[in-house]
């Protein structure tokens, strides 16, 4: 197994890029699954390009946390399973790009690349996902063939979401085994319960809801900071925040603070609770804002907000993909908490709330917005004009 590994892990170099600040030993790790993302161009169909050509690029969860996180100044690594071709040296390639740590991916002779088609939806058409991933390569690993000793060795804080024990009953052993780990080695643990209705669907005879609640319930003992959305919490752990309806474009922080404090009372190793309020009132135009739950204070902080210290969440119009917006928070999220400048509460999150309305504008799963753009957004310039 070990001459699987494109590498031991060693001391990882470290750059920091965009800023002037250096985060002193923070090293993060995140563990999924990666696949080739295709889409038509802007806003066009399936069955208007093809046959013909789609855009290709790489999306997933845990990975565009890593990119982020990597392009706003951190050190970032991101370990999976993928097929040995070149897809593979490709993927290899681009992170590496983005300064992000390789030598955590194994390849495996068995399994595929997985895929998804992408379909960008506008005004009142809403945007669609289809997955390509059945038998891939890390869906199919065996939860014993992943060392977790080489992946979270010196590893200061560890990334997981919702998605990977989505995948098959091996992945779910796999992510428990690794938040275990995490534990074991005092290294930090966040999850993005990150719900996906087209998957759970590994074993029979039970509802997908219901395999999602039994097993992310199984995770949560072992995390530290939960990220989630309206829908997440509810579909991933069973609690409800009353008094909401996201369709119509209705919110109740009150009711969205309750979940993040039932969160806490359910699994007392909680400390923070991270909570993204989208308002979607057509796919062009959405509000966009979150709560982060501080349990050690007993303090619900909102983003972003007026002069007042009122919520006024940001009214995002004309989107160009919210694909990856929501790891793009948590990716923001991840920085700022290990980001002295950034890591207050009331800061860090309206950090991270600035980093996804900026991927609303940016076209693929991946969030290029720089630490100087997103502090700039919060510092108000969000105004759109040409910086010369």
């Amino acid at each position: 197994m070990p001459g699987e590994w494109g590498a031991t892990v060693a001391e990882f170099s470290f750059r920091q890029a965009f800023s002037g600040e250096t985060i002193s030993g923070m090293r993060l790790v995140t563990f999924g699954e990666v696949m080739l993302r295709l889409a038509p161009e802007e806003f066009l169909r399936m069955t208007q390009v093809l046959p013909g050509r789609l855009e290709a690029t790489f999306g997933g969860g845990e990975v565009n946390v890593a990119v982020s996180v990597a392009l706003q100044g951190g050190e970032t690594a991101f370990a999976t399973v993928l097929p040995d071709n070149v897809l593979t040296d490709a993927f290899e390639q681009e992170l590496r790009k983005f300064n992000v740590g390789t030598q955590l991916i194994r390849r495996a002779k068995t399994g595929r690349f997985g895929v998804y088609f992408v379909e960008t939806g506008a005004n009142q058409r809403a945007g669609t996902v289809t997955y390509d991933r059945d038998q891939s390569s890390i869906a199919i690993s065996p939860a014993k063939e992943h060392d977790w000793n080489t992946i979270l060795s010196g590893a200061t804080w560890f990334h997981i979401t919702g998605i990977t024990p989505a995948l098959s009953a091996a992945s779910a052993e796999a992510a428990m085994s690794a938040v275990r780990g995490a534990k074991e080695r005092g290294i930090t643990v966040s999850c993005d319960l990150n719900f996906r209705k087209k998957l759970w669907r590994w074993k029979g005879g039970i509802l997908p809801v219901d395999l999602a609640r039994e097993t992310m319930r199984s995770l949560m003992p072992f995390v530290d900071v939960v990220i989630a959305n309206e829908e997440d919490a509810e579909m991933c752990l069973g609690i409800h925040a009353p008094a909401s309806n996201v369709e119509v474009g209705e919110l109740n922080l009150e009711g969205y603070g309750h979940v993040a404090r039932e969160v806490k009372r359910q699994f007392p190793n909680v400390a923070q609770v991270a909570i993204t309020l989208r308002e979607s009132f057509s796919a062009s135009h959405n509000n966009w804002g979150a709560l982060l739950y501080d349990a050690k204070a007993d303090r619900v902080h909102v983003a972003p907000t007026d002069s007042a210290g009122q919520y006024a969440p940001y009214e995002i119009h004309s989107i160009v993909d919210r694909v990856g917006a929501g790891d793009s928070f948590a990716g923001g999220l991840i920085f700022a908490l290990n980001t002295p400048a950034l890591a207050e509460p009331a800061t860090a999150i309206r950090y991270a709330v600035a980093a996804s309305c900026l991927k609303h504008s940016i076209k693929g799963d991946f969030n290029y917005a720089t630490r100087g753009e997103i502090e700039g957004l919060m510092q108000g310039g969000g105004s759109g004009r040409v910086q010369r």
